[in-house]
Parts: C-alpha cells; structure tokens; sequence
C-alpha cells in the first residue's frame, strides 16, 4: 500500500474516532500504536510509543506546565483575581464603556496570570457578567466582550497552548511567549478601541456609572489600586529575570508559583478548600496535558517514518503548483473549519505531525507560525455552530441570554481577531521582533 493512502486512511480513521466521543488522546495514540505495529512490526513499533515516552520526559521546559497552572488556580480560587474588577470598576466605571473596557483590561491579566481560556471565561462569566447586565450594559455586547477577552487566555504569556506547540514543533517555550506578547496585547487595544467606539457612537451600549456609584473616596480607590495590581506584580516578580537573562524557564514559572502563594498566605486567603482545589485542578490538567503530547508525539514519528510530509509538500508544491502564501492560508481556514467541532489542543496534535514540518520546508519561521496558528484557534473558538467558547458561555450565562444572542454577540469580534490574524500575517516582525531583540542580545 502506499505511504500516501497510509497516511490518509489514519487521518480518517483518527477523525472517526474522534466523532465517537473518544478521548483526544486515546484516538490519536491507538492510531498512532496500531500503525506503528502494522507498518514495522513488534520490535519498531514498540520502539516508537517507548522514544515518544523518553522524550517527553526528558523535556525540561515541560516542568512549566504545571507551575503556571497552579499560580493561576491558586489566584483564581483565592479571590485574588476579583480585586483587579473591583478596581477597574472604580477606576475606570466613569467613561462610556469603561467597565467593558475593564473587562478587556481583566482578561489580559487573568491571562497573565493562568494562560488557558477556560479560566478568563469563568472569571468572566461569575465576576464581570452579573456586574456589567445589572449596570444595564447591552447583553450582546457584554457577552461578546467576555468571550473575546477570554480567547487571550492562549496567546498572552504564559500560554499553556504555546507550551504544547512548542514541545510538538521543537521550538523554544520562553521566544513563542515573547512572539505571542504584542500580538496579545495588540488584539487586546484592538477590542478596547471598537467598545470604545461603539459606545460613543451609541452610548446606550454601555453606559457610564451614575456619580452615587462613582462616589469612592481617593483613599478607597488607592486601596483597590495596590489590591488589584497585585497579579501584575506576581507577573513581574516571574517575568522580569527570565526576561533579562537572570533566570531559567522553569525557574521562572516557580517564583510565579511560589509568589502567588505566598501572596495568598499573606492575604488570608489561603484555606485548605483553596490550597486543595488548586493542586487538584492543576494534576487534572497537568495530567491531560502530558498525555495530549505523548500521543501527539507517537502519532508523529509514524508518520515521520512514513515520509507523508516529504509526499504532501510535493503534492501542493510541484503537482498542484500552488504558492507557498496560499498553502499556509488553506492551513488556517482548515484550523478554522475543525475549530467548530474540536478545542485548540485537539486541532494541534491533529494536524501538527503534518502542518508543522510543511509550514518549515515552505520556509516560513515557526516560532511566528505558532501565534499564527493561536490566533486562528481563538477564532475558531467563538466560530458557529459549534465554537468551544460559545457552549461554555451557554453553561455560564443567566437564561436572559440564549444561544441566538451568544451567537450574534461574537460576529463584531471575530472580524477584529480576522483583522488582526491579516496583520501578524502582513508584517511577521509584529510577533518576532520582541524574541529576536531578548534572545539577540
């Protein structure tokens, strides 16, 4: 049989599979053993499952993982994250739209904090949501907004998702953070300035806070300031010597770690409930992660072994004649088309073993094609009928929100992430100018 049926004949039976309901890991690491058997016997298809084990175990950068989880749960679990609200409520409740905007301005920083979506949309869903409907806020544009902001979650540093990318395209965790950083925070100006325009040119939208509420003395406001900037000096604490050369990866992610901690201890807030939800929640997830990667792992040494990539990049290249630009751009459209019906580190591991070494021998920069490929699945994510965000904000919304007004809620802000995907593909140095500049010097 050749190489090529081989290769599609797994991807279809690992689709199959997965429209079963089975684990993403469990689908695609039986694909990847059964193969393996198949096609090289006992001896080498042992070999390939038990290498994929070794390598990922030996991988350094992975130790990250479960240190930036922990830091966000204990943040999340000890209230911590719901002072940066407080404060943005007070501080910025004045102007049309500001507690929209505050929003935006929250997620960036639960992002920071946590660096899975999950946890932006949650915090989102139970903190600004009641705050932000009660205020008579549009529910469109409230519920688009918490969407939106919590799509930042994958691509603002420390971004689990980039940790994943990176283990499976070989590339440095600490450069994808940094090539994520300004898209990040671009997307986020870019949805602060369309609430800000939407609400002057109609200011029934979002309405600015009467002057009772807005009537906190300077002491108050300075107490909520130092309260919610907490996280950000957690993120410094951890950032600042990575950044600067003074410490390693995994060293940074554990000052994170151990400062969200401590912060939680001095703060009273550290009970066992916390201290137990939190490490439960970050082994969970820790768990899932690392046998995500091991499938994903095995999966591509079959299909290293196979030859499929060498086949795929002469089928598009030579036979098809098709340009390079427009292969990458076919890659996204089909991120966006699997985004409907699978979360973000499903459509990595899927596609991955072959994306990854296409988009190299195209000769594009993979550390740039990682937030390429982030931003796509943030909008996969909030794309209908079946975009992962739009079901957990159905389970999080009050009924007053039906799934029509989720739905109409996200078109604004899918065509600015569209936007902003065009831009990062225009000019890649938006996203490689900051690794290049740190890792150069």
């Amino acid at each position: 049989m050749p190489y090529e049926l081989i290769a599609i004949l797994m991807f279809s039976t690992m689709m199959l599979l997965l429209l079963t309901g089975q684990r993403v890991f469990g689908a695609i690491g039986f694909i990847a053993v059964v193969a393996a058997l198949l096609l090289w016997g006992d001896r080498g298809g042992y070999d390939i499952g038990f290498s994929a084990a070794i390598g990922l175990m030996r991988w350094y950068p992975l130790l990250t993982l479960p240190m930036f989880i922990f830091m966000g749960y204990v943040l999340s679990e000890s209230k911590i994250a719901d002072d940066l609200y407080k404060m943005f409520h007070v501080w910025m409740g004045g102007i049309q739209g500001g507690l929209a905007i505050g929003t935006i301005g929250l997620m960036v920083l639960i992002s920071a904090m946590n660096g899975l979506s999950v946890a932006g949309m949650a915090i989102g869903a139970t903190i600004a949501l009641p705050e932000l409907l009660k205020r008579n806020y549009d529910k469109l544009m409230v519920t688009g907004v918490i969407q939106a902001g919590s799509s930042l979650g994958i691509l603002v540093p420390p971004s689990v998702v980039l940790v994943l990318y990176a283990m499976i395209a070989r590339q440095p965790v600490g450069q994808l953070w940094l090539a994520g950083a300004i898209p990040g925070l671009m997307m986020a100006a870019m949805f602060i300035i369309y609430i800000a325009i939407r609400c002057r040119l109609n200011p029934d939208l979002g309405p600015a806070l009467s002057a009772e509420e807005r009537d906190v003395g300077m002491r108050e406001k300075l107490r909520l300031l130092r309260a919610g900037l907490l996280p950000v000096v957690i993120f410094a604490v951890m950032m600042i010597p990575f950044v600067n050369g003074w410490t390693s990866l995994v060293e940074s992610s554990a000052i994170g770690a151990i400062a969200a901690f401590l912060a939680a201890v001095l703060k009273g807030r550290m009970t066992r409930q916390v201290f137990e939800t939190s490490v439960r929640q970050t082994l969970a997830i820790t768990c899932m992660f690392m046998w995500i990667i091991l499938a994903a792992l095995a999966f591509g040494a079959v299909f290293d072994g196979l030859g499929a990539v060498k086949a795929i990049e002469n089928l598009f290249t030579e036979q098809w004649g098709l340009n390079p630009w427009v292969i990458l751009i076919l890659m996204q459209l089909s991120f966006l088309i699997m985004g409907t019906f699978l979360d973000d580190t499903a459509m990595l591991v899927i596609v991955a073993p072959l994306y990854v070494p296409l988009v190299g021998a195209l000769g594009f920069d993979l550390v740039w094609y990682g937030v390429l490929y982030t931003i796509t699945c943030q909008i996969a994510y909030m794309t209908p009928p079946f975009g992962y965000n739009l079901f957990l904000m159905r389970a999080m919304a009050p009924p007053e929100i039906t799934i029509k007004d989720i739905y109409r809620s996200i078109v604004p802000f899918v065509g600015v992430m569209a936007l902003a995907l065009a831009v990062v593909m225009i000019f890649p140095q938006i996203a490689l100018w900051l690794p290049n500049y740190v890792y150069g010097k």
